[in-house]
This record gives C-alpha cells, sequence and structure tokens, in this order.
C-alpha cells in the first residue's frame, strides 16, 4: 500500500470515530498525556465525570487505529502520544468542517479571531 493510499485510509477511518475519540485526538494533539490526565481533560470539557471503562477501551481502539501511540511511563502509567496519522486525520476533520462552516467572509473573519487568541 502507498503513503499516499495509507494517509487516504486514515482520513475515512476518523470519520467513523465518535465525537469522544475526536475529542481524545484533540486533548492529545497539545502533548503527550498520561491516561487519568486525559480523563481530566475530558471531565472538564464534559463537566460531568468519564468512566475508566469508557476512556481506556476508545484510547485503545485509538491506538488500535494507528492516530495514537500507547507507551509505558511505569509500571502502572502508560502514556498516550497522538501520531502522524493521528494529526493528519485531526487536520482533515477540521478542514472539512471549516469547508462546510466557512460559507462568507464574516464567518472567515470569525475563524481568524478564534485563531489569533
Amino acid at each position: 500500500m502507498s503513503e499516499a493510499q495509507a494517509i487516504a485510509d486514515g482520513l475515512a477511518e476518523i470519520r467513523d470515530l465518535t465525537a469522544f475519540q475526536q475529542n481524545i485526538l484533540t486533548i492529545l494533539a497539545a502533548e503527550p498525556m498520561y491516561g487519568l490526565a486525559i480523563k481530566r481533560e475530558l471531565e472538564s470539557y464534559y463537566n460531568a465525570e468519564v468512566n475508566h471503562g469508557r476512556l481506556y477501551p476508545n484510547l485503545d481502539s485509538l491506538v488500535g487505529l494507528g492516530f495514537v501511540e500507547k507507551s509505558e511511563l511505569d509500571k502502572r502509567t502508560n502514556q498516550y502520544e497522538l501520531t502522524e496519522e493521528g494529526y493528519q486525520a485531526l487536520l482533515s476533520q477540521f478542514e472539512w468542517a471549516f469547508d462546510k462552516i466557512v460559507t462568507n467572509d464574516g464567518r472567515a473573519d470569525d475563524i481568524r479571531a478564534l485563531l489569533d487568541n
């Protein structure tokens, strides 16, 4: 399989992810984190408790898809890091969303203002 085909396949796969999984990727775009730090970020975003039984299977799925890399920090703690494929998939998702949202100059200015902050 060519690199271009692999990237195209990965971009198609992000469209099948849940919003929860896409939020995990977005959190990991900032920096590598261990599971409980990801959990805290999600809880802050959702303003609700995130169950371990929901978080870790989703992380494992993202690892299996190649969007996230898992490494061991110590015997009890794993670290998760966004892969290049995961980053490209997020960019693809943002590009698609911006294409739908930015329909005039006013909306483009709104996006620019967000980026400037």
